[in-house]
């Protein structure tokens, strides 16, 4: 049978042998909504754990006002959310001049972006005359809040920090580690100094930071605690569909926002099984999951949850962008096998972009992994990855398969995760 999945911007067709039992695991399907706009303009009135947007900004009378929302590796539609967000502003406080108005896409740890890149995410169109910068974590100046219960020191661009009131844009996603993206997220991991990042995500180690867990997660507690720390007045999140369509949107107190926006995005994208598959062929989603290799990690660690152990998975990720982070790539490329990385980085301790292959590494010990990418095979090779055309790796796995396999297809799998009935 024929299988068409998402890969980079387009799709590609997967031929898999008759002799096999396929299930395709897809997300649930959600009404999107009617209308962004009134359904904005409804959280905005009536927003979650607090005083309606009007009256907040009344009441602090902002001379500066700052807006975080995430690179261009997070499908967020910012071109349909900002402007209805900053029409509000201007109505509210016609004296606030969109100059004093700072949009930073902040993508953590990422390079900065360049004027294209600001201007593919934020258009002039989209801006409005508002400051439009790239975060910048190792160049920027940083605000410091002080150390969280669990250590984290929060240290955050000036840009955001400063501004009197402080907004964030962006989706609830699951999250391999974090359980959820979403809430204070944007800012904690988005607009933050390395050192905030590395220990915040050096947490993941606890048996609690999983996919889809909220509570009793340290990471996810420990951005929310963040959040707090330095005072986010306004979350707007959206859960999108497998399309991208916007199927919930809300708007609040980034912890409220986050609690109530998991619940839709679970009922989304948690997908029950009854039992495990011999063979997962997986889509990250298409663009921008599959943008570089680094976020094609996730669609490859979610996927591994419904595969057999020692069973094979096919990665397809068109990973235009390359491998996407260079201490991540200098970092593997040291070792021989993934078992070296594994045991090398429990030596030496959570390092930030060497954890990826770290988690690459859990993943590959366990099971047969074979990637088609446009990526070069000796760059996969050097990240202990198999390159593989997917007709023939499928028919290889079939073949020798004694009996007739049970083959899984999850053509979401940067954000689909699974659990037993």
């Amino acid at each position: 049978m024929d299988i068409e999945l998402k890969y980079g911007e387009g799709k590609r067709t997967i031929y898999i042998p008759e002799k096999t039992d396929v299930d395709i695991l897809r997300p649930a399907s959600l009404p999107a909504l009617e209308s962004i706009e009134e359904a904005l303009k409804r959280s905005l009135t009536n927003p979650l754990g607090g005083e309606s947007f009007v009256d907040m900004l009344l009441r602090i009378r902002p001379k500066t006002l700052a807006i975080a929302v995430p690179d261009e590796t997070r499908p967020v539609p910012l071109g349909k959310i900002l402007p209805i967000l900053l029409d509000q502003v201007s109505e509210a406080l016609p004296v606030l001049k969109t100059s004093s108005i700072t949009i930073v896409v902040g993508g953590g740890l990422h390079p900065p972006m360049d004027p294209a890149g600001l201007d593919r995410v934020v258009t002039l169109e989209i801006a409005l005359g508002c400051r439009v910068v790239a975060h910048d974590a190792k160049q920027d100046e940083m605000v410091d809040f002080g150390f969280t219960t669990r250590k984290t020191p929060i240290r955050i661009n000036a840009q955001y920090a400063k501004a009197d009131v402080k907004m964030v844009v962006g989706q609830i996603d699951p999250h391999q580690f974090v359980g959820f993206t979403g809430g204070a997220k944007g800012v904690a991991v988005g607009c933050a100094a390395p050192e905030t990042i590395e220990h915040n995500h050096s947490l993941m180690f606890d048996e609690n930071a999983q996919v889809g867990l909220l509570e009793g997660n340290p990471v996810r507690e420990d951005l929310n605690e963040a959040g707090e720390m330095i005072g986010l007045d306004l979350a707007v999140n959206v859960v999108l569909d497998a399309n991208k369509n916007i199927v919930r949107l809300l708007a609040g107190n980034p912890v409220e926002v986050l609690k109530e926006g998991a619940k839709t995005c679970a009922a989304v994208y948690g997908v029950a099984i009854e039992e495990k598959f011999d063979i997962i062929i997986a889509s990250c989603g298409g663009h921008p999951k599959d943008i570089c290799l680094y976020q094609a990690q996730k669609g490859l660690n979610l996927a591994s949850q419904a595969v057999k152990k020692g069973g094979h998975i096919l990665l397809m990720a068109a990973t235009p962008k390359g491998v996407g982070d260079d201490i991540y790539f200098d970092y593997v490329s040291q070792f021989t096998t993934p078992e070296e990385v594994l045991s090398d980085f429990k030596k030496n301790g959570f390092k930030m972009g060497a954890h990826k292959a770290y988690l690459f590494g859990r993943t590959l010990t366990n099971y047969d992994v074979a990637v088609f990418s446009d990526l070069d095979a000796g760059v996969l090779k050097k990240c202990h990855l198999r390159a593989a055309d997917p007709t023939a790796i499928i028919k290889e796995w079939v073949d020798g398969f004694e009996g007739r396999p049970r083959v899984g297809v999850i053509p979401n799998a940067n954000t689909s995760y699974f659990y037993n009935k």
